[in-house]
């Protein structure tokens, strides 16, 4: 009976062991709901919030570089409106012997005519210059370049001009009608003494009569 009795207690004992008990079941549950419950409340990063809401990079300029432009403009427009001054008066009251106006629609450009002043070697020629604007005018002197050939000791090849007040003796209170009325001056009395072309400069202080001839000759080509 004795052993009958521990057989049976050893039975219960080992199905009780191979057996999870409730508590046993409870516990795992609630391991395994509180590990899902876990990963479910897991929040992920922001930073791919972040990085939407970050905005793009700002494409206004600096103050500096706003205040360069407008300076710019204001250059512009004071040039433009001082040209068509000057262009207006000219149209008007052309300086004796010469012409002027822009090329086209550019206000900056434009093309001259002078005709060869009487008692000068150049009477009969028509002479046609061309003239540039800088957008700094009339702070800066207008380029003026002869577009037809000229035996002047003044004036090259190429057409520069060896005049002071096209260089440093320029002022903002002068005119193009006033720089088309030197240049006509200068026609009349060449400057030796500050040349372009040395070789002419020498021949109109040396055999002035033999200078004024090939002048004259030029002219009429």
């Amino acid at each position: 009976m004795s052993s009958t009795r521990a057989t049976r207690s050893s039975t219960r004992n080992s199905t009780s062991n191979d057996n999870p008990s409730p508590a046993a079941e409870v516990t795992t549950s609630n391991g395994t709901t509180n590990a899902t419950s876990s990963t479910n409340t897991t929040t992920t990063p922001t930073t791919t919030n972040n990085n939407n809401r970050r905005s793009s990079p700002s494409t206004k300029q600096s103050p500096s570089m706003n205040s360069k432009k407008k300076d710019a403009g204001k250059s512009l427009s004071s040039s433009a409106k001082r040209i068509s001054k000057e262009l207006a008066e000219i149209s008007l009251d052309p300086p004796a012997n010469c012409s002027a106006g822009p090329k086209g629609d550019n206000l900056y450009e434009w093309v001259s005519t002078i005709a060869g002043p009487s008692g000068s070697p150049y009477a009969g020629g028509i002479f046609f210059l061309d003239v540039h604007f800088p957008q700094e005018y009339p702070f800066k002197p207008p380029k003026v370049v002869f577009r037809t050939r000229i035996y002047h000791c003044n004036i090259n090849s190429q057409g520069a001009i060896c005049l002071d007040i096209l260089k440093d003796n320029w002022s903002p209170a002068l005119t193009i009608s006033k720089v088309l009325l030197s240049i006509c001056s200068l026609l009349t009395d060449a400057n030796p003494h500050d040349p372009l072309v040395g070789s002419i400069a020498q021949e109109y202080l040396n055999d002035r009569e033999e200078h004024d001839r090939v002048a004259r000759e030029w002219t009429k080509r």
